[in-house]
């Protein structure tokens, strides 16, 4: 509770907090009424009413601290509320002299400060010490049995405290556990599409070297424009890893038909297309995009496919192939595809084609 946020104030709890600290102090009225009623000497009626306006200075500010610090309930803290809890002591021991038993009014700020601006141990420590102090009182001192309230008070506060600070630190720690969990799927999320962009991209990139090499000689000027091609893949893959990264990567499934047509072609397999990308909408075709993208990158690695067929229908897309068929274990890419398609909320297939070859099919 040392460390304070610049930005406390737009915190609409900590913008009200010293009001929230104000109102429990209404229950200082017990020790006001004994402080005017007192017959003590004058000397410690003085003293008690200076005990009395510094103990509710120290509460205030120290509730106001504690509201806005970033150290979570129980978590060990710096100096000051160490400072703020032993001068609230010091403030009801010096007014016991002028207020008698009304000076267990006191306790509960103290056990209300102590369970929310210090360590768990020493909320433990700190209600425990005030209902035994509180029970010797009303059950040993002269006229003490006429406190009982306070001591049922404390004792219902002690058990408040302990199930509220519970509760926080759980909240707290759900969050904290959301939070990392939110933060590692993310972190999936991104090295999934960059894995899949890379590795198309980097297949692409292959295909393209082995044809420019086997032209260099026959067919310079066609060499010369795969590599250009070869030099504008690479960009775009660094481009696309980038934004990626960034959050920002958007292809349209148009534009994945076009890249995909002109992959296959290099490495001598037809693409032919059957439907109307528009059929999709946004979120599908965004799906849609990436699958689309990873069954390209294992036809070109797996495949030894002549011919691939995608069709777009309204919530369903398909990629069949002529080729091999589907192996007996299912790589990275099609986990991924798998992931994604059940991210969008569509059922997945991948399994051979009874024409031959394999067949991805989402359906939405």
């Amino acid at each position: 509770m040392t460390s304070e946020r610049p930005d406390a104030a737009k915190n609409p709890w900590e913008r009200f907090s010293v009001v929230m600290a104000l109102i429990w102090l209404v229950f200082l009225i017990y020790p006001v009424v004994a402080l005017v009623r007192s017959e003590a000497a004058s000397g410690w009626i003085v003293v008690g009413w200076a005990a009395l306006v510094l103990f509710i200075v120290l509460y205030v500010v120290g509730a106001v601290r504690g509201v806005r610090s970033d150290t979570p309930i129980g978590s060990p803290v710096g100096a000051a509320p160490w400072l703020f809890y032993t001068g609230l002591i010091v403030c009801a021991l010096l007014s016991v002299p002028a207020e008698g038993g009304a000076a267990l009014s006191f306790l509960p700020f103290i056990m209300s400060f102590a369970a929310f601006g210090l360590t768990r141990t020493w909320h433990w420590i700190t209600s425990s010490a005030s209902l035994i102090i509180a029970a010797l009182f009303v059950f040993l001192a002269p006229g003490g049995i006429g406190f009982v309230t306070v001591l049922i008070i404390i004792a219902l506060l002690a058990v408040m405290n302990t199930v509220s600070t519970s509760l926080i630190r759980r909240s707290a720690e759900a969050e904290q556990l959301g939070l990392e969990l939110a933060t590692s799927e993310g972190r999936e999320a991104v090295a999934r599409d960059v894995h899949d962009l890379i590795g198309h991209s980097l297949t692409v990139v292959g295909l393209k070297s082995q044809l420019a090499r086997r032209l260099i000689d026959s067919d310079p000027e066609r060499a010369k424009a795969e590599l250009a091609d070869i030099e504008s893949l690479t960009a775009e893959a660094i481009a696309g890893v980038r934004a990626t990264v960034s959050g920002a990567r958007t292809v349209t499934l148009d534009e994945q038909l076009a890249a995909s047509g002109d992959a296959l072609r290099a490495a001598g397999v037809d693409l032919a297309v059957d439907g109307d990308p528009a059929a999709l909408s946004p979120a599908q075709a965004l799906t849609a995009t990436w699958i689309l993208r990873e069954a390209t990158t294992n036809v070109l690695r797996h495949a030894e496919a002549s011919l691939v067929r995608v069709r777009v229908a309204a919530g369903h897309l398909s990629i069949a192939d002529d080729g091999r068929g589907r192996g007996d274990r299912e790589g990275n890419g099609v986990r991924g595809m798998r992931e994604r398609a059940a991210a969008s909320g569509a059922q997945f297939r991948f399994d051979a084609d009874p024409a031959g070859g394999t067949v991805v099919e989402v359906t939405w």
